[in-house]
C-alpha cells in the first residue's frame, strides 16, 4: 500500500500551529509534527523537515525555507541581474539543494528549473558564472530527471560543444547530463541522438589528466547503458553500449584513461564499473583483454587489494569479460584465481567483495573443468564457505557462493566430498530456506554435490493445458 502524502505547506502549518497554539519551542514543534504525520502513515521523504526561517521582522506566516528564500531572490533578479550580482544567492541555492532531496523537490515544485536554466543560458560567456549556474542546475536535477526539457537538452549539448577546452565547465555540464539520464530512458535516447556520446568520450581524451572529469564522464557513459526506467517496456541500453564501443572507441579510451590515474582508486573504480557495462558482447570482452584491460585489472588486484570498493569493481569487471570462454582461460593463466581468493580472504567481512569474488570464480568455473582444478587448488571453496558463514543474511553472497559450488562440481564430481567436508551442505540448505532467490541454485548445488534434495515438479502436463 502506498503511503499518504502531504504538501510542504501543510507540514509547515502544523509546525507553526504547535509553536503558536501549544507554545512549543521550534525543535519540539518540529519533532511533534513529524511524529504526528508518521503515526498517520504519511510519507515525509519529500518534506523539508526543518523550521522555516526568516528575518526577525517577518511574521511566522512570512517565514519560509532557506532554499526558497534563495530561489525568490534569483526569481526577482532573473530578467535584470547578471549572475555575479546574485552569486551569494545561487551558491546558497546550490548548497541547499545539495543538503537533500526534499529541498531539491521543494525548489522544483516552486518553479526553480526554468529560473536556473535561464541563468545558465545568460551566463555562458564567463567561466566562473557558467560554472556556478551549471553547478546549481546539477544540484537541482539530482534525482529529478523529469525536469529536463527539450530546451535544456539542446543547451547541454551546446555547452559541451562550446566549452570543450574548459574541464571545469565541461565537468559540471556532464554532471547535469548524468543526473538527467538516471532512471529516464527518454532523456538518454534524446541526448544520444543529439550526439552526446562523442562529446563524452572526447572529453575524456582531451582532459585525461583531470581526475574529476574522467570520473564524471565515465559515469555518464555508464548511465547511458542502464535499463532502469520502469516506465518503458524496454530501453536502448545494448544499442548505446554498442555505439560507445564500436563508433566512439570507448574501450580504448577508458583503458588509456585508467593508466593516467593509477593512484586514484575512486577514478579507477568508476572506470572498471563502466567497462563492466560495456562488455555486452563476446567480441567486446576479447577486445578489453586485447587492449591490455585484463593485464591492467590483474595489476590492480595485486597492487590495490587494500581498497574494498576498487577490489569490488575490478572483480565485477573481470566477471563481465569472463563471459568469453577464451578470456576465462586468460584470467586463470594470468594468476587471476589466486588474486581473487586473496582479495576475498582479505575482505571477508565485506559482503560486496565476497559476492563479486564468488560470482567471478563461478563464471571462471563454468564449463571449464581445468579451471575448476585451479580454483580448488587455490582454496576458493574454503573462501566461498567462509563467506556463507560470515554473511548468512546477505542473499546475494549466499546465491553466488551456491552458484560457485554448483559449477565446481557439475563437471568435476570428485570435488564433492572435499566441499561437503567444509560444511557446505548445511550452509546451502540454510540459504535455500532463508532466501527465496537461493531456491533454484541452492537445490542445484545440493543435487550436484550428491545430497538428498526435494525437487518440486512445477507442471506435469496433466489435468488440462498450461492456460488452465
Amino acid at each position: 500500500m502506498s503511503k499518504r502524502r502531504i504538501t510542504q505547506e501543510t507540514f509547515d502549518a502544523v509546525v507553526r500551529e504547535n509553536m503558536e497554539e501549544f507554545e512549543m519551542d521550534p525543535d519540539e514543534a518540529l519533532r511533534e509534527a513529524m511524529e504526528q504525520f508518521e503515526s498517520q502513515g504519511v510519507d515525509l521523504s519529500c518534506i523539508v523537515q526543518v523550521v522555516p526561517m526568516g528575518s526577525s521582522d517577518d511574521s511566522q506566516e512570512q517565514q519560509t525555507h532557506e532554499v526558497l528564500q534563495a530561489l525568490e531572490s534569483l526569481r526577482v533578479g532573473k530578467d535584470t541581474a547578471a549572475l555575479p550580482d546574485v552569486t551569494a544567492d545561487i551558491k546558497c541555492f546550490t548548497e541547499q539543494c545539495s543538503l537533500g532531496f526534499a529541498r531539491r523537490y521543494l525548489a522544483a515544485q516552486k518553479g526553480a528549473y526554468p529560473i536556473i536554466l535561464s541563468y545558465c543560458k545568460k551566463n555562458m560567456e564567463e567561466q566562473d558564472s557558467a560554472l556556478a549556474a551549471l553547478s546549481a542546475l546539477a544540484a537541482l536535477t539530482d534525482g529529478q530527471p523529469d525536469l529536463l526539457d527539450e530546451e535544456g537538452r539542446q543547451f547541454l549539448l551546446e555547452v559541451l560543444q562550446k566549452y570543450q577546452v574548459d574541464s571545469l565547465v565541461t565537468c559540471a555540464a556532464i554532471c547535469v547530463v548524468r543526473h538527467c539520464c538516471i532512471k529516464h530512458e527518454q532523456n538518454r535516447q534524446d541526448l544520444v541522438k543529439g550526439g552526446v556520446l562523442p562529446l563524452l568520450t572526447g572529453s575524456i581524451t582531451r582532459h585525461s589528466g583531470s581526475a574529476e572529469l574522467v570520473k564524471e564522464a565515465s559515469s555518464a557513459l555508464r548511465v547511458m547503458t542502464f535499463d532502469d526506467d520502469v516506465r518503458v517496456t524496454f530501453g536502448h541500453a545494448h544499442e548505446h553500449a554498442k555505439s560507445i564501443v564500436l563508433e566512439h572507441s570507448g574501450l580504448k579510451i577508458l583503458i588509456e584513461a585508467a593508466k593516467a590515474h593509477l593512484s586514484n582508486t575512486s577514478v579507477l573504480s568508476e572506470l572498471c564499473a563502466t567497462l563492466s557495462r560495456l562488455a555486452v558482447r563476446n567480441e567486446f570482452c576479447q577486445d578489453i583483454c586485447d587492449l591490455g584491460g585484463l593485464k591492467f585489472m590483474m595489476t590492480l588486484l595485486a597492487d590495490s587489494y587494500e581498497s574494498p570498493e576498487l577490489v569490488r569493481q575490478v572483480l565485477s569487471a573481470i566477471r563481465a569479460i569472463a563471459g568469453n570462454d577464451d578470456v576465462k582461460d586468460a584470467v586463470v593463466n594470468a594468476g587471476g584465481v589466486d588474486l581473487i581468493v586473496i582479495a576475498m580472504n582479505r575482505h571477508t567481512s565485506n559482503p560486496a567483495v565476497c559476492e563479486q569474488g564468488c560470482a567471478c570464480l563461478s563464471v571462471l568455473a563454468l564449463r571449464k573443468p581445468n579451471n575448476c582444478k585451479v580454483i580448488m587448488e587455490n582454496g576458493a571453496a574454503i573462501a566461498a564457505v567462509q563467506a556463507m558463514k560470515t554473511h548468512p543474511d546477505a542473499a546475494n553472497v549466499q546465491k553466488q557462493a551456491c552458484m560457485l559450488i554448483r559449477n565446481l562440481v557439475a563437471r568435476m564430481p570428485n570435488y564433492s566430498l572435499q566441499i561437503l567436508e567444509l560444511g557446505a551442505e548445511g550452509l546451502i540448505a540454510r540459504a535455500v530456506q532463508t532466501h527465496e532467490d537461493c531456491g533454484d541454485v541452492g537445490k542445484a548445488a545440493l543435487r550436484d554435490l550428491g545430497c538428498k534434495v526435494e525437487l518440486r515438479e512445477l507442471w506435469t502436463g496433466k489435468h488440462g493445458s498450461i492456460a488452465n
